[in-house]
């Protein structure tokens, strides 16, 4: 898949997520313990302000584990998600670009952990707050395969950035098959999913 369109496709449809949480529900639980629905909300436009930032080449100050939104933050996550992928159509994949701290990484390596943050971020969204998940299985399954290029063991486990895999049945969707390699349990959220 064209790696804009997939960009496009995953932040258009998490941005929808974004708009469809219903105000009663911003307290509720998340497949990320430490996270309820609004905490959600506010990591998910915080990182995608620091990836914009980064994909430009710009400095970015800012903490976005600290980010709290305005009153429309789908209007923040689709603004700062059409500057994000802008800078990919303006600079393109043949680079480096830091995420956090001076570390340069290869732009596909960012482009692949972007990918994996708002897919399974959007999953998480759409499982605690009752929405469908809306992220094809084409798209889902080349996310999946990018992970498991991507995300090498040691990042997994207690105190780290992702769970251990949690078994799926090859015949899933390719979204709980991805959530399931990121740490979730689909099976634990399938009730709150319908």
């Amino acid at each position: 898949m064209d790696e804009i369109e997939l960009l496009s496709g995953v932040l258009s449809k998490t941005g929808d997520l974004i708009e469809g949480v219903e105000p009663g529900r911003l307290g509720a639980p998340t497949p990320c313990e430490d996270y309820d629905v609004e905490t959600l909300v506010n990591h998910l436009v915080g990182w995608l302000l620091l990836f914009e930032a980064r994909c430009h080449g710009r400095g970015y100050d800012a903490d976005p584990v600290r980010y709290r939104t305005g009153a429309d933050p789908a209007g923040e996550f689709r603004a700062a998600a059409a500057g994000l992928v802008a800078g990919w159509e303006k600079y393109g994949f043949d680079r480096e670009v830091g995420v956090t701290g001076d570390a340069q990484l290869p732009a596909a390596m960012v482009l692949n952990m972007t990918l994996m943050e708002f897919t399974v971020h959007g999953w998480d969204l759409a499982v605690s707050t009752g929405q469908p998940v809306p992220f094809t299985e084409e798209e889902a399954a080349e996310i999946l395969t990018r992970a498991e290029a991507t995300l090498p063991p040691q990042y997994r486990g207690e105190g780290m950035s992702f769970g251990n895999i949690v078994p799926v049945a090859g015949d899933a969707p390719a979204a709980d098959r991805l959530a399931g390699f990121l740490g979730r349990d689909p099976a634990a959220w399938a009730p709150r999913a319908r």
